[in-house]
């Protein structure tokens, strides 16, 4: 008797789990921000000034509605807020960033500011007491006025600056956060900033800064997780990566595969060749491309700075997973004679390959100028990023959207939300690629660089003219909500007994599930007998009527 029940219950646990859209056990949701975008207190204590508050201050046009991050939402004050929503959607982890200014006050480490210290602690303390794990940025673009003052980014001593800074940061924190993020989106970082001038530093210098850019970020990452490596690993067993802004590129006809897939590594491969690749170093096509292009224009050299071999094997290998955000795509084509091609985002082309970038029709076009939502994109990415990098940890640390209104009632961030969830869980249970993590951009509204607090991304709105910075749940917070709660897609249907079984499920070793199904099968006649058993399991899991 006992085993036909065991048989029975096995069986049942086994059309539960694989009835539903469940998410792989240990699987993490989290929400992230940024500190310019969220602190403010931009001038409080001996906070020094970033390159966002002199772009801000010193050039209002470029933002809508001439906004700053002087006071954002105030998180500088409001951060109990802040935990207490991430508590509410019920987050495995908050990712926010620390602002380099704001801790080391000259930009470098002769002074720490204690009055940073306590704040990130505070922060840290109160996500870990209410069981959120602290992931953490060290740059989200916040770059100290005083290193921009000596070159910034273009400049090679900022590796050694960044690195210095790192270490700080791992040792102050590093008890307490076991996943850090170097550097957030080098391909916004520096060619959005340097194609455009509208992102800070506010310099352009289109097809050349933004390659010194990226070269050097690329070193500065590399030292910041050897440091880690050999400092402070063997203590503190985290891990340490950079996220890259991820774009899905479909050929817009057959004869543009070639040059799509150029793109391909144009966009990601710069700033992921050089780390997951066994070869390192620039994509070799791109290297190649790029060095013609310089030599064509008069260049004695090209464009895109070389490594050194000893700059090579420092960058390869920095990784403990890869960092992606995903929120849009792009069809390619290449470029017809006599056509003007712009400089991506503004353009949208790729200047040094000839291609022009766009969007298909049917895209449902979200606030931000550079966003439609196409959501088999993050799949088609993900699927080529196993097959070009190998079975590398994937953790999804942005992907969201953004609409003009602050409305509460947020059907389409809701949709792009589910379609996007899908599809990351074909990728997961169908491609079979190592994710083991998803973040929603943002937890709150907040301040989005040239947008001002025009555009909305937040499961939460934030009041902006309310001196407390009311912070309020969307729809969209609800839903993202119920699929943590439920670990699944199909939120209506979530049961916890139902949970706890498929989960169990999940790690019974195939040989005992075969065998209970077995010994069912033998005492078959008697089985068939036992409908009122099958029936109270079938309406306890919500599995359908099969027997």
């Amino acid at each position: 008797m006992w085993l036909k029940a065991v048989a029975l219950s096995v069986l049942v646990c086994a059309v539960a789990a694989y009835n539903s859209r469940r998410f792989p056990p240990g699987f993490k949701f989290g929400a992230a921000t940024s500190s310019y975008q969220i602190e403010g207190a931009w001038n409080v204590s001996d906070k020094s000034e970033s390159i966002w508050d002199r772009l801000t201050h010193s050039k209002p046009s470029i933002i809508t509605n001439g906004a700053t991050g002087d006071v954002a939402c105030n998180s500088y004050y409001n951060w109990e807020d802040d935990i207490n929503i991430a508590a509410e959607l019920g987050l495995h982890f908050y990712r926010f960033s620390l602002s380099w200014p704001r801790l080391l006050p000259t930009s470098f480490i002769d002074k720490i500011s204690a009055e940073a210290i306590n704040y990130y602690n505070k922060l840290i303390d109160g996500l870990i007491k209410r069981g959120i794990e602290p992931v953490v940025t060290l740059y989200h673009w916040d770059l100290p006025q005083r290193i921009q003052d000596l070159g910034g980014w273009a400049n090679p001593y900022i590796a050694d600056w960044f690195a210095d800074y790192a270490r700080v940061a791992y040792r102050l924190f590093g008890d307490r956060v076991k996943i850090w993020i170097t550097v957030n989106e080098p391909v916004v970082a520096c060619d959005i900033a340097y194609n455009t001038g509208f992102f800070a530093p506010g310099i352009k210098s289109p097809e050349f800064g933004n390659y010194l850019c990226g070269k050097n970020m690329l070193l500065a990452h590399a030292k910041a997780w050897r440091i880690y490596d050999e400092e402070f690993r063997s203590k503190y067993h985290g891990k340490v990566g950079l996220t890259n802004q991820i774009f899905w590129h479909i050929p817009e006809s057959d004869e543009d595969e070639e040059l799509t897939e150029m793109v391909r590594q144009y966009m990601t491969g710069m700033y992921s060749h050089p780390i997951f690749s066994k070869d390192g170093g620039w994509p070799p096509e791109i290297e190649r491309i790029i060095a013609e292009n310089s030599k064509k224009q008069g260049f004695s050299r090209s464009r895109l700075p070389p490594f050194t071999k000893e700059e090579i094997d420092l960058i390869k290998g920095t990784c403990d997973y890869y960092g992606m955000n995903y929120y849009t795509s792009r069809t390619v084509r290449k470029a017809r004679d006599g056509e003007s091609i712009g400089s991506w985002p503004l353009q949208d082309g790729a200047v040094d390959l000839g291609a022009v970038m766009s969007v298909k029709p049917d895209w449902k076009k979200a606030a931000s100028m550079w966003l439609w939502s196409y959501a088999p994109g993050l799949r088609h990415k993900l699927v080529w990023l196993k097959k070009t990098y190998g079975d590398v940890e994937i953790l999804i640390l942005e992907n969201g959207v953004s609409s003009f209104s602050g409305q509460l009632d947020d059907d389409f961030r809701v949709k792009y939300y589910k379609d996007h969830l899908e599809q990351l869980w074909l990728a997961i249970t169908e491609d079979k690629v190592n994710v083991t993590a998803y973040t929603a951009w943002t937890m709150i509204d907040n301040f989005e660089w040239g947008d001002g607090y025009n555009v909305k991304f937040g499961l939460y709105n934030v009041d902006v003219t309310d001196p407390k910075r009311t912070r309020t749940p969307r729809a969209s917070a609800k839903y993202y909500a119920k699929v943590i709660t439920s670990h699944s897609l199909d939120i209506d249907k979530y049961n916890a007994k139902a949970e706890l079984y498929s989960t169990v499920l999940f790690y019974l070793p195939l040989p005992i599930i075969l065998v209970a199904i077995a010994a069912m099968m033998f005492s078959y006649p008697k089985w068939r007998t036992s409908k009122s058993f099958v029936a109270r399991h079938r309406k306890l899991l919500n599995v359908p009527d099969m027997f």
